[in-house]
């Protein structure tokens, strides 16, 4: 799971700036209310608004 939050506009451009954190070893079977209960949960501790909360399954795929 990563969590996007907003670190501020930049000055030349006027966009936003983001930074990211991930968290490693999320349950791959967790619903999607799961993992936005636990990202709000997290985002109450961040100093940074939230922007987006992105959800990463990777898998292992091999041969034979």
């Amino acid at each position: 799971m990563q969590l996007v939050l907003q670190d501020g506009i930049d000055s030349e451009s006027g966009s936003p700036i983001f930074k990211s954190k991930s968290f490693n070893n999320v349950k791959t079977d967790a619903t999607a209310d799961q993992l936005y209960a636990i990202a709000i949960a997290l985002v109450e501790l961040q100093k940074r608004p939230l922007y987006t909360i992105n959800r990463k399954d990777n898998s292992d795929i091999r041969e034979g």
